[in-house]
């Protein structure tokens, strides 16, 4: 079952997404862990048996009709076995609203991969054209695609989903 992570397991998930994602995709330790005081952003946890490894964790922002799956990732020990899939299926059944998330281009067996997961789990690859700003100072930005839950969606979504998330996750102009 899903948990919000205790401020002292911090240091455990930002190691676990040092390891699972390029330097691009996430910001320095301080940054990451300054996002903790918005309220509309919180990191959920799975522990394992012991209750103290933290087996897979997902960090998300809440919007009014949207969550956005920031980050998301498994102990490398435990991948393969499912416990991603029933974190997933869990959140989106435990929060209201699409959910959407960033993937790197189909151009990598790893990225293909990673596409099929999210959709045996009910996302859908949107194919607008979509650019990561830079997550934080000193980084470059990234052409990613969106993934959301439930159904592809059109165009004028597409543009709403795309804005708030320049908007509140990156604070730059949509302009």
């Amino acid at each position: 079952m899903l948990e919000i992570m205790k401020k002292d397991e911090f240091d455990q998930v930002f190691s676990m997404m040092e390891r699972s994602f390029p330097a691009e995709e996430y910001r320095s330790y301080k940054e990451q862990k300054e996002l903790l005081e918005r309220p509309e952003y919180g990191i959920y946890v799975l522990h394992g048996d012991e209750n103290t490894q933290i087996l897979t964790f997902l960090a998300m922002w809440r919007f009014s009709d949207l969550m956005f799956l920031e980050h998301f990732a498994s102990a490398p020990e435990v991948r393969g076995r499912g416990i991603g899939s029933a974190a997933l299926q869990e959140a989106v059944g435990r929060f209201p609203g699409q959910f959407c998330l960033e993937v790197e281009l189909p151009e990598t067996e790893t990225a293909r991969r990673r596409i099929a997961f999210y959709e045996r789990n009910g996302f859908y690859l949107n194919d607008a054209p979509y650019f990561q700003p830079p997550i934080s100072k000193g980084k470059r930005g990234i052409p990613l695609m969106i993934m959301t839950s439930g159904e592809r969606v059109g165009q004028e979504r597409f543009a709403e989903i795309r804005n708030r998330l320049y908007r509140e996750v990156y604070q730059i102009s949509c302009n």
